[in-house]
């Protein structure tokens, strides 16, 4: 049985008004924890896949291809998730071919409503800097990563073990300009070092629209969109949270049926261009956006 020992940085967001995207000596809290290898002996790593058939086929008619080398990512990314959820809650989905289908190319498909948006010069070629909200076990965030290497990323959660996975990640995937952040989007929507400051945010099926509109949009800078991904409930959401992106600054730009490959579940992207400032009073705190959602 092979053990490594391992020091983890994670940035812990308090409400003190500091950068949370810095690493300062005074937001950072070291935890050293003991954790088993990612496999239990040469046996058993023999035996994981090495190939993803059904992400190869889907990217290729998602019209953003992979590379062989990002193939390796996505498998060792797999093999992650699959360990690390024998002892945490990170994913109901871990079956392989499942896992292709409705984590992988279920955010990949942003890609391709984003590069629709954004046409000159191509997406692949821009290197905007990102903030994936509620990211959990790193969803869309770091196979949008993957795919798009010229981004940059903050992958934020309030569930520390969640982030001591995905440290791992983006140590063994070798991911760069990739940053972990502990804390809430309603504290961290607030903060000079934050607010208004990505040309992209994302978020997956994490709240309802009204909320999460509130959540989002004080992240993204004026003319930097927002990313939503939702299920067949998108339409309706919509209907009840178009008040609510207005006021917060946005303007809707696509609510988008997509088709993932291999998944004949309904989906849709909601893609919104932030055009005006929010208000100084959004996110409201003490869990008035989950309680009380903007009508």
């Amino acid at each position: 049985m092979i053990k490594l020992r391992i020091i983890i940085r994670i940035i812990r967001v308090s409400n003190v008004a500091v950068n949370p995207l810095e690493r300062s000596q005074s937001n950072e809290e070291f935890t050293d924890c003991s954790i088993m290898a990612f496999m239990d002996n040469q046996t058993h790593l023999q035996s994981q896949p090495t190939e993803m058939t059904l992400l190869q086929q889907g990217s290729q008619q998602l019209q953003w291809p992979l590379s062989a080398p990002q193939i390796a990512q996505f498998v060792a990314y797999y093999q992650a998730l699959v360990t690390w959820n024998e002892r945490f809650n990170l994913t109901a989905i871990t079956e392989y071919q499942e896992v292709q289908v409705k984590h992988f190319l279920d955010c990949l498909v942003g890609l391709q409503v984003l590069g629709a948006e954004l046409k000159q010069p191509p997406l692949q070629e821009r290197a905007l800097t990102c903030i994936d909200v509620g990211t959990g076990a790193g969803f869309p965030g770091v196979p949008l990563k993957i795919a798009w290497p010229q981004s940059r990323w903050t992958l934020l959660d309030g569930t520390g073990k969640k982030l001591l996975f995905l440290q791992e990640v983006v140590e063994q995937l070798k991911l760069s300009e990739v940053n972990l952040v502990q804390g809430r989007a309603e504290e961290v929507g607030r903060q000079s070092a934050s607010r208004e400051r990505f040309d992209l945010v994302t978020a997956r099926a994490v709240a309802p629209l009204n909320t999460l509109a509130e959540y989002l949009l004080p992240l993204a800078r004026l003319g930097g969109f927002v990313m939503i991904y939702k299920g067949g409930s998108a339409p309706q959401e919509f209907m009840e949270a178009r008040k609510a992106i207005e006021l917060l600054g946005g303007d809707t730009v696509r609510l988008a049926p997509v088709q993932v490959p291999f998944l004949e579940e309904k989906r849709f992207i909601l893609l919104i261009k932030k055009v005006r400032s929010t208000p100084h009073l959004y996110p409201r705190g003490q869990g008035l956006t989950r309680k009380k959602p903007l009508k």
